[in-house]
């Protein structure tokens, strides 16, 4: 297996993986998305709520605001010394008091754990009119995005890499105006492909060219775009995914063991 890296910063990463077929890319996918823990609100405590907004829609913007967090710092309630009752290393607390005229963000939010911070901090939560009041105490807990999308890491795709090949007599000017992504270029009268990654195989060109010009899908190699939802980092995501997969795998053989 081999990996090459495009592009990253804080937010994205997009790769390139050899050597891996599609099943293992649509896993490496669903793990990325779904089965990465994650930081999130779950339960809130209201003292007051004079704004125009139910409890309960309020609750709903709380849990989908990604917190930045520590991941060695945390464990999952079920899995925590204190058997689910919650403590400093399962939970963290947020608390939150604001008065009217304003309008109140993510970043008004008051963590009790100065590693866990929301990650963007002007994310409106509500708008309080003159004299209204909002107070409360948040709960927030690890989570997987299996079980609600406000536990959901990131947002991965994927797809299989094209390999273009040119054939003869071909008209060349009319395929670099073709192509809706610029994916040839003209090179002293001669058509190359210019970014070959850009294609999204739309087939435009294997028509007119009425099949000089092909198109084909790499079957082991593929192209992911990794954009993070959560408090962890793109690498972060990455990097625990192929841990997750690798638990899975152990566990799988453990379970073929015991078959025999």
């Amino acid at each position: 297996m081999e990996v090459k890296i495009l592009e990253k910063d804080n937010e994205k990463i997009k790769f390139i993986v050899e050597g891996i077929n599609s099943a293992l890319a649509g896993e490496l996918r669903k793990i990325m998305m779904t089965q990465m823990p994650t930081l999130a609100i779950e339960w809130i405590d209201f003292a007051k709520n004079d704004s125009a907004l139910w409890d309960e829609v309020i609750a709903n913007r709380l849990g989908l605001i990604p917190l930045k967090y520590k991941m060695k710092f945390y464990n999952f309630k079920d899995k925590c010394k204190c058997k689910g009752k919650g403590c400093t290393h399962c939970q963290v607390s947020l608390k939150l008091k604001k008065k009217g005229p304003c309008t109140v963000y993510s970043g008004d939010l008051v963590p009790m754990d100065k590693k866990v911070r929301p990650v963007y901090d002007k994310i409106p939560i509500v708008e309080l009119a003159d004299g209204q009041e909002l107070e409360f105490e948040a709960i927030a807990q690890l989570g997987l995005g299996k079980e609600h999308a406000k536990w959901q890491a990131s947002i991965v795709g994927y797809r299989a890499v094209p390999n273009i090949i040119i054939g003869k007599g071909v008209n060349l000017k009319k395929y670099v105006e073709r192509c809706p992504r610029n994916v040839f270029i003209l090179k002293k009268g001669v058509l190359k492909v210019n970014k070959a990654l850009e294609c999204n195989l739309c087939l435009q060109c294997v028509e007119l060219s009425n099949g000089k010009i092909k198109v084909e899908t790499e079957e082991t190699t593929y192209l992911f775009n990794v954009e993070t939802a959560s408090g962890l980092s793109p690498v972060e995501i990455v990097s625990k995914s192929i841990d997750v997969l690798s638990d899975k795998l152990k566990e799988f053989e453990k379970g073929l063991r015991k078959l025999k």
